[in-house]
């Protein structure tokens, strides 16, 4: 089970009360599958950061591609909580118990049809992480204030299913944090800024 007993900073606690006050987006579409991830936040210096997965090129889909850890939900997982914190042990060798889950986000349809369900956790111990060489090339630690400047940030309009959308992009680094992630990411920092976004559905 997670850890219940880690100490919150004051920014992390306001932030977990907004979780909970806020209404989560469930869909109800047709879908090939469900998925989840786990928002890893870690503090960085007088920051907080996003813990990401640089993918390797050996997984069958998002090849090289930055995301959060995570994956399909397995007949044998308990709920999609489970499956977000198995698949991050897996990936990353990050176990649940180091992890205070501090609630559930918005679900998203990825490109692939798969309904995808992300859970915040907060992970406030030294981390001794060991990535799967088959499904992670690099483990990364991105600050909130790359997704809090626009300098950061480059939006171009695609079309998705028949409809036009805009997708963004995050420059760290030399890399680009693209597609659902950083649109969950864009999602979550609003309810991270503005305590009013916690009562949106």
């Amino acid at each position: 089970m997670p850890n219940q007993e880690l100490q919150l900073p004051a920014q992390i606690e306001g932030l977990a009360q907004r979780l909970q006050l806020h209404t989560p987006r469930r869909l109800g579409v047709q879908h090939s599958g469900r998925a989840a991830v786990l928002m890893p936040l870690l503090p960085l210096g007088e920051d907080f950061c996003f813990l990401l997965t640089q993918r390797t090129y050996k997984v069958e889909t998002h090849k090289g591609q930055i995301s959060f850890p995570g994956g399909l939900q397995e007949e044998s997982d308990r709920d999609l909580l489970h499956t977000a914190l198995r698949e991050t042990w897996e990936e990353i060798g990050l176990p649940a118990e180091c992890v205070q889950v501090l609630g559930e986000f918005d679900e998203y349809l990825s490109i692939n049809g798969l309904i995808v369900r992300p859970f915040a956790g907060w992970v406030g111990t030294p981390l001794d992480l060991e990535p799967n060489p088959d499904e992670v090339d690099e483990i990364l630690r991105v600050p909130f204030k790359i997704f809090q400047d626009s300098r950061y940030l480059r939006i171009e309009t695609q079309l998705r299913r028949g409809v036009e959308k805009e997708i963004y992009f995050y420059h760290f680094q030399g890399k680009e944090v693209w597609g659902l992630t950083a649109q969950i990411i864009r999602d979550f920092m609003r309810l991270v800024e503005d305590p009013a976004q916690a009562k949106c559905v």
